[in-house]
């Protein structure tokens, strides 16, 4: 769904249509009918102070009957009358602070709305004059404060935030409080203009220390983003601190991830083309588109303010469809592409809530790399079978490249060495003879010996 420009927040007839409705002495019923409709009896209990007056014999009269009631969730309603004895020739003028003078506000309504957290102490003051003159003495200011509601403040729950999904569903979530029972059931209330009256939310559901709730919440009417959506978390047993928050739907919107389409090449430049995600109109989105390089290892994120592409094709005439422009592309490389989106300014209040990343898309054909990882398996292979043959044949590789020089000494010794070992030979047969003659000689003797004793 497309969303027109943001107009003006049409909150000056409803404020009056509101403070009409309230009327003037709706402070005790606004409040008892406010807890009856919300079912928790400590909601909207508030504590009253009294009312400052003085007179001046100079000056305007004060107004009278400032009251203040609570309407629906954090809808303050204050309400007062003209003041009394206040000239007929007085064209009177209203103006009015919150707090210590802030956020002033001049008209001629009787009453003043305010949509704002009831998690602290609350005033309003209020006075008078005859025109818009800020030089003319004004009335005295009256003053009205709502307290805060009764509980142990370390009960009530810490960092409630509130997201609006893809204009879909709203999901909040929250820490306990400091001083909770861990088995506390936490209740969620809402409210926003659209609806009859306060909801609860049913889909309650936690997350490691987060406690949260989602709850359908889509687009009723044009005006539908400008409105606030009021908050309340409290328990169902009544032992915490109720907690508020006023959340403007401006603020808050969380859009799905865009969807990767198209990828490809013209006139060296890469031209990108993704689906917006639904509910959403290109003019209402800004983009980042992330491009990684095979080639480089650095990211190249792109901010995307607009369309960059009109022309671009194919699927020119996707609805819902945007495009972008990589220039500087390298040949012989693959790129990998992501985006993802964020409302802008015209349509809504700007904000950092980005979207996820889209699933990344890829194009491009990175050079042939069979050639080179064949290379670096078979080149180590070649190199170790020829370190093994060179150390295997290494002696004789030797002898060819440095062949030996003969040695004219072993000649001499090889004429010569033959001699020697005939003159051995002898030599040992000569020692051989003469102890087998010994030996004969000794067995002769003997035997003669024997021969004579006989």
């Amino acid at each position: 769904m497309a969303q027109p420009a943001r107009p003006a927040r049409p909150c000056g007839l409803w404020a009056l249509l509101l403070c009409a409705a309230v009327g003037a002495g709706t402070a005790t019923t606004g409040l008892k009918s406010h807890q009856k409709r919300v079912g928790y009896p400590n909601i909207g209990h508030v504590i009253i102070a009294p009312m400052e007056t003085s007179y001046l014999t100079d000056v305007q009269p004060p107004v009278t009957n400032l009251s203040v009631s609570v309407k629906d969730l954090c809808t303050i309603i204050w309400t007062w009358d003209p003041p009394e004895g206040a000239s007929p020739n007085c064209s009177l003028r209203y103006f009015s602070y919150l707090g210590e003078q802030q956020d002033k506000k001049i008209g001629p309504e009787t009453c003043r709305f305010k949509e704002i957290p009831l998690n602290e102490k609350i005033c309003l003051q209020v006075g008078s004059q005859c025109s818009t003159n800020e030089s003319e003495k004004p009335s005295p200011l009256v003053k009205k404060c709502i307290l805060p509601p009764e509980g142990d403040p370390e009960s009530a729950v810490t960092e409630l935030q509130c997201i609006w999904h893809n204009l879909s569903y709203m999901k909040c979530s929250w820490l306990p409080g400091r001083n909770t029972s861990p088995d506390t059931n936490y209740t969620l209330y809402y409210w926003y203009r659209s609806l009859m009256k306060v909801l609860q939310c049913e889909n309650i559901y936690r997350e490691g220390q987060h406690n949260g709730c989602s709850f359908k919440l889509t687009i009723v009417d044009s005006s539908f983003e400008q409105q606030n959506i009021q908050i309340m978390v409290n328990d169902s047993a009544g032992k915490i601190r109720p907690y508020y928050k006023v959340v403007s739907l401006t603020s808050c919107v969380k859009p799905d991830p865009p969807h990767i389409k198209n990828l490809f090449f013209k006139n060296g430049a890469l031209f990108v083309q993704w689906k917006n995600p639904q509910n959403f109109s290109s003019r209402c989105l800004s983009y980042e588109v992330e491009v990684n390089s095979t080639h480089t290892e650095l990211q190249r994120p792109f901010y995307v303010e607009e369309d960059k592409c009109q022309n671009a094709e194919p699927d020119r005439n996707m609805e819902a469809a945007s495009c972008f422009i990589v220039p500087g592309i390298l040949p012989d490389a693959v790129y990998t592409v992501r985006v993802r989106v964020k409302t802008n300014k015209l349509c809504f209040d700007d904000n950092h809530l980005w979207s996820n990343w889209s699933e990344a898309a890829s194009i491009g054909n990175e050079a042939n790399s069979t050639f080179y990882i064949t290379m670096l398996l078979i080149i180590p292979v070649i190199v170790a079978g020829a370190v093994i043959v060179l150390l295997l044949y290494l002696k004789r590789l030797k002898i060819i490249i440095f062949p030996p020089i003969p040695d004219p000494g072993k000649i001499f010794k090889e004429m010569f060495g033959d001699q020697n070992d005939d003159t051995m030979h002898w030599k040992k047969y000569d020692i051989y003879e003469k102890q087998s003659k010994e030996e004969t000689d000794s067995v002769v003797l003997i035997e003669n010996l024997k021969r004579v004793s006989q």
